[in-house]
């Protein structure tokens, strides 16, 4: 204990050479990768190697970029928090933690085929600890990634609702919404339409996810394509997908008759429509929702007939579907789609999607894989471990469970005993949560 040197009101502050890490929580992560093999399973991904024998080990910068994210970094510069936490170092096995620049340097040696070929890798091994899953749901969304600089490759002035003018990056982004996790990222330049691209990127997907079963793809009016939806059919894949209502569709839901009743306020119909563009008639479903009853409702008015009595009093929606189930079924199957929306919400605001950026833009891309990759293995922890249908997001998981002081005991005969700050009330609750570490990560019951 160091000598006491500042005085305050009915109190001193002295330094200790004691180390203690502010993260003793992550020792339960470290139990679940350890037993999951995610350190072995690391080094046949293909990462690539250091450019000098100094160089870092790139199992050890990935998993350092990953804890550092866990900490709460949302840039390259927050990397430096972990930097000289020696308890954490130790805990996980590092040696020496490089500053910022490294870890540019080691994202700037992806190339676009060792990006797609790691992401693979990571997505096969991920998503084959989950035997359970065996039919999946798939999410489809993009997202808009403003950035502020103007050496950013790829970053380019495109669709950008809250920062219209300003360069960005339109990313692709599929979810399993039965795992909560994400199956696939393809980073975008900022003026790309959502259709482009997508169909190479849903073979992509459907290739990360080996030896599972798509049954159903659900997405929103930016990918209602004729391409697509005839894909989807040859490859006998059920879909739905929302519509935008042009005049032509405008004039079909006017001319609706036979709506039912969900609820008050809520009516649905279905009806096959055939376009100039397409090959076969499909299967839509529409919902409309009363302005009266429900003020805040979602939907769309039909423009084309504001001056009539009726219409403007409800808000419509529209799926192209080739389901089988019943038109109230179809809307609230799509409904569940809106939980990718959090998701997004939530890589953004605690994984630092729309921060870790590089001027290189296969670089920024692998950056974002690996973010992903720290997205799915918190996703997994917080099914497999904490075991709750709740999903906390990171930020409540710090102040619930990873903010734990902790600091290694020099007095024990074992060179490796951590000593976790718990209270007695919490020790016996920890220790449930380690025992469940301990064992390979089982989702089964959220399927």
């Amino acid at each position: 204990m160091g000598k006491r040197i500042l005085q305050g009101e009915g109190y001193s502050v002295g330094f200790s050479n004691r180390e203690i890490t502010p993260w003793g929580g992550f020792a339960l992560l470290k139990q679940m990768l350890d037993q999951s093999g995610f350190f072995e399973a690391v080094k046949s991904w293909g990462l690539p190697p250091p450019g000098s024998n100094r160089g870092f080990d790139p199992v050890q910068q990935l998993t350092q970029f990953i804890v550092a994210i866990w900490a709460g970094a949302c840039r390259f510069a927050h990397i430096e928090m972990i930097r000289f936490d020696e308890p954490l170092k130790r805990l996980f096995g590092w040696g020496i933690v490089g500053e910022r620049k490294s870890f540019s340097r080691f994202f700037e040696r992806f190339t676009q085929r060792t990006t797609e070929d790691v992401q693979a890798n990571i997505y096969q091994w991920l998503f084959g600890m989950v035997p359970a899953l065996k039919s999946i749901t798939l999410d489809i969304d993009t997202t808009v990634i403003t950035r502020h600089g103007k050496a950013q490759e790829g970053a380019e002035v495109g669709f950008n609702p809250k920062k219209k003018g300003r360069a960005s990056h339109h990313p692709l982004i599929a979810f399993v919404a039965e795992a909560k996790m994400v199956a696939n990222f393809w980073l975008r330049p900022g003026n790309t339409h959502s259709l482009n691209n997508f169909i190479p990127f849903l073979e992509s997907t459907l290739h990360n996810l080996r030896g599972k079963f798509v049954s159903l793809i659900r997405a929103d009016s930016g990918f209602y394509s004729n391409e697509i939806l005839t894909f989807l059919e040859r490859r006998r894949i059920d879909y739905v997908v929302s519509v935008n209502l042009s005049q032509a569709l405008q004039r079909k839901l006017r001319n609706q008759t036979h709506w039912h009743v969900v609820e008050e306020g809520i009516e649905v119909c279905e009806f096959l429509y055939l376009s100039n563009a397409m090959p076969h008639a499909r299967r839509y479903v529409a919902v409309r929702q009363s302005v009266k009853t429900r003020p805040d409702a979602p939907g769309k008015n039909l423009t084309l007939f504001d001056d009539d009595p009726v219409i403007p009093n409800w808000r419509y929606g529209l799926m192209v579907t080739s389901m089988k189930y019943s038109p109230v079924e179809v809307w609230r199957t799509y409904r569940g789609r809106a939980d990718s929306e959090n998701r997004i919400k939530e890589l953004k605001a605690d994984f630092g999607l729309d921060s870790f950026n590089l001027r290189d833009f296969w670089a920024t891309e692998a950056a974002l894989v690996s973010t992903m990759l720290a997205y799915n293995l918190m996703s997994l922890f917080r099914q497999a471990v904490l075991r709750k249908k709740t999903q906390h997001t990171l930020a409540t998981l710090h102040g619930m469970l990873f903010a734990i002081g902790a600091f290694w005991d020099s007095k024990s005969n074992s060179q490796n005993h951590l000593l976790l700050c718990i209270s007695r009330k919490k020790r016996a609750w920890f220790v449930g949560l380690w025992n469940q570490a301990s064992q390979p990560p089982n989702i089964t019951e959220f399927l």
